[in-house]
This record gives C-alpha cells, sequence and structure tokens, in this order.
C-alpha cells in the first residue's frame, strides 16, 4: 500500500495533480481513494463532479471523497469533547465558550487523519492519494500525532487506575464532573490511533510527501521551508512537482518578461530541491477540469505508456533516503545533507538574512531554510563525512531544542496512563 500526500502553496495547483494522479492510479489497476483535506474543497470540480463527505466511486477503481471535519471530529473525538465541556461547565463557564474551548488546537487535522489511517488500515485501497490544504494547515496536520501526544500529557494528567478507584471518595467531597470508563477508553484509543498515524506517515515505503509549487520566487520559498520541515518530522519527499510553466515555444512578445523571470526561478527551484526529481507541468491551453484533461495532465507528469510497477507508474519511490536530517552528536546539533563527489575545500557556507544556509560548490548553490530550533543557533563549522556534508550548530547547555522540535515520539508511557484494565 503507498500513501501519497501532495502539499504547497494555496493556489498551486495541488487538487489537479492529486486528482490526476488518482487517475493514472486507477487506470493502472490499483484500488485508488482520493480524499481532501482542505475546508475549501475543489476535487469534486477537478473531476467535474459532486463529491461529497462519503467515499464516491467515480470510475472504476477509483473513488473520492471531500472530508467533513466537523462530523469526523465529532466521530472520533465526542467522548471526551463531552466530558470537557462538562468540566468547563462545572467551573462557571458559560456552555458555548465550553464547547469552543473543549476542541483543542489541531483537532480539524486530527479528524482528518483519523480517517487516512481508517482507510490505509481498511485492506481496500492500494493507493491513498491526500490533497492536502496549503502548507501551514498539512505542516500542523503532519506535525498534529505529537502535538496531540503533549496536549493529552498536560490535560490528562492521571491514570487510569488511580481515578478510578479516588472516584467515590472524591464524589463525597465535591461534584466536579469525572471521567467515567467511556473517557479513559475514548482517549485509549485516540492514543493508539495517533501512534498508528505516526507509523504509517513516517514510512517511507508506504508514504510519500510531493511538494507542488509555481516557477515564481515567493512560492519557492515557502515551498522550501515546507521541505525542511517535513524533513525535520521524520516525512519523507519524495518528489518536486513545478506547475504552469509556460510552454517554450511560447513566441508572443508579450510575455517575454515573464519567461525570463521564469527561466531564473526553475533554476532556483533546481538549486533548491536537488537530488528530489523535479517534474514540470506546462501551463495548459484550457483548464484543468474532467477526467480527459485530468489523464493528460498525468501523462506530462509521469510519461505517456505507463507500465503498473515500472515506467509511469505514480506509486514509485522517485527518491529513496533522506536527503536532509537533523540531529544531536557530541553536544551539538547536526544538519546532515547528501552531497556526493565532492572535495571539502570546494564547499562554501555562509548564512543569509532569511535564516536560510546557503551551500556553495563552484557554480552550483543550494538554499536549505533552517528550521526554527537551529535558526537561533550559531554554525560551529562543518565535516564533510562520506558523501554528507554535516554543518554543526553550537549547543550550549543553556540551549535545548524542544523534543518534540526533532521528531521524537513517546507513545508507550502515555498508553500505559490510559490503558484498560
Amino acid at each position: 500500500m503507498r500513501i501519497l500526500l501532495y502539499t504547497g502553496k494555496g493556489g498551486v495547483g495541488k487538487t489537479s495533480v492529486s486528482a490526476a494522479t488518482a487517475v493514472r492510479c486507477a487506470e493502472l489497476g490499483y484500488r485508488t481513494a482520493v480524499l481532501s483535506t482542505d475546508p475549501a474543497h475543489s476535487l469534486g470540480d477537478s473531476f467535474d463532479r459532486k463529491i461529497g463527505n462519503q467515499l464516491v466511486q467515480l470510475q472504476p477503481n477509483l473513488w473520492g471523497q471531500e472530508i467533513d471535519l466537523l462530523s469526523q471530529m465529532d466521530a472520533y473525538w465526542g467522548t471526551v469533547l463531552n466530558y470537557l465541556n462538562a468540566l468547563f461547565a462545572w467551573q462557571g463557564m458559560d456552555k458555548l465558550v465550553a464547547e469552543e474551548t473543549a476542541v483543542l488546537p489541531g483537532m480539524e487535522e486530527l479528524a482528518s487523519l483519523m480517517q487516512i489511517t481508517a482507510l490505509a488500515d481498511s485492506g481496500d485501497y492500494d493507493v491513498i492519494i491526500i490533497d492536502a490544504a496549503p502548507t501551514g494547515s498539512t505542516l500542523q496536520l503532519l506535525s498534529f500525532p505529537d502535538m496531540a501526544r503533549w496536549y493529552i500529557e498536560k490535560i490528562f494528567p492521571f491514570q487510569r487506575k488511580t481515578i478510578l478507584m479516588a472516584r467515590p471518595v472524591v464524589r463525597r467531597m465535591t461534584d466536579m464532573p469525572l471521567p467515567d470508563e467511556d473517557m479513559f477508553d475514548s482517549i485509549e484509543d485516540l492514543v493508539e490511533h495517533l501512534e498508528r498515524m505516526s507509523q504509517l506517515l513516517s514510512d517511507s515505503d508506504i508514504s510519500s510527501m510531493r511538494v507542488v509549487l509555481n516557477p515564481e520566487k515567493m512560492v519557492v520559498k515557502e515551498a522550501q521551508r515546507a521541505y525542511t520541515y517535513l524533513n525535520l518530522y521524520g516525512y519523507s519527499v519524495d518528489a518536486v512537482v513545478c506547475n504552469r510553466v509556460f510552454p517554450r515555444d511560447l513566441s508572443d512578445h508579450y510575455f517575454d518578461t515573464w519567461k525570463t523571470a521564469q527561466a531564473a526561478n526553475l533554476e532556483l527551484v533546481h538549486e533548491c530541491f536537488q537530488p528530489l526529481p523535479i517534474f514540470e507541468i506546462p501551463l495548459f491551453d484550457q483548464e484543468v477540469t474532467g477526467v480527459d484533461m485530468l489523464r493528460r495532465m498525468a501523462n506530462t507528469v509521469f510519461g505517456h505508456h505507463p507500465v503498473k510497477g515500472g515506467h509511469g507508474d505514480p506509486t514509485q519511490k522517485f527518491y529513496a533516503g533522506k536527503s536532509q536530517e537533523i540531529f544531536r552528536r557530541d553536544g551539538q546539533y547536526v544538519l546532515s545533507i547528501p552531497l556526493p563527489l565532492v572535495e571539502r575545500a570546494e564547499i562554501n557556507l555562509h548564512r543569509s538574512v532569511f535564516d536560510e544556509l546557503i551551500v556553495r560548490i563552484g557554480n552550483w548553490k543550494r538554499n536549505l531554510a533552517l528550521p526554527t530550533g537551529l535558526a537561533k543557533l550559531e554554525i560551529a563549522g562543518a565535516k564533510y563525512e562520506g558523501d554528507r556534508l554535516n554543518i554543526l550548530f553550537t549547543a550550549p547547555d543553556a540551549v535545548e531544542i524542544p523534543a518534540e522540535e526533532l521528531r521524537t515520539g513517546r507513545w508507550d508511557n502515555l498508553k500505559s496512563r490510559f490503558k484498560r484494565k
């Protein structure tokens, strides 16, 4: 099974690329589900037909769904929400305010992730394609398992067994609502789902993230930051899709300035994202809606005459291995990037005012957007080890990057707190 998630700045064409990928996968014989997690759904517009909150078959081997976040959230988090509402109301909070307060940050993302996990574990689909919300929301979605673990630890700092034993005594002293068996069961199920999500999305053999962009400087910069943070959280990015590129045979002089700017930005795309493969999609002569145009887009991205498991198959892993890693070693943080066949003396590093690290080798350079945790540290040097450049950042005792920022998952301790006895 494969999970393919397309992300990028709003308006770059993620939905069209996701839908085109789904059409190609279905026509290769894969049982394919394509999901929209963007609240402003447009997946149905791409297929030129209505798609709702339930999976609907669009053509042989292909199903689509536009996830209704509110109903999904109620299904997976409703029991805990009811308890929190009662607790806040007991503290004197207005009912409507209590309902809003009980919705923890990121619960909408949880609803989307739950559906992805449910479909993955159902065994009914070979490929799940996610038309994700714009970059910021997608990063929230993908970082949610770790964030939710933190919130659960802070908001429910009690053991199941302890609360059940103390309930008779506490009830004699106060009328404060206490969590019951159903709520503990709900939290335990939630923790198990979160652990499963983390396993699925961080397994590069199953999941691949793909960044969609247009050849515009602002869009490229946002995509670059998204790529850095996807690596930070341990998610595998295996391709970049550059959409709406002016055809090279476009001769109208009106577009000369635009073509020159695009050429420079395309060069920037290659500087920023090598060694990832970069697929270019031209600006088509008509809107990409309906299966015929989606098939045309798929042919442009993946090639004509596809072979299942081979040429033109979107389920391939187009890039294997981590192109960027962040870890701590010997009291320093290390940003490690692959740079094969390069002598150390040829490498030149400098830092820009935009918290970017620019790696230059001769006439080649790569722009690396630093995550927040590293941006506040000083560069201590660099080492060329094997085929990787390891850039060292000072990490004095007083500076400790939060564990969540460097991708950790402490699920076992959390599960034990709510385990059924």
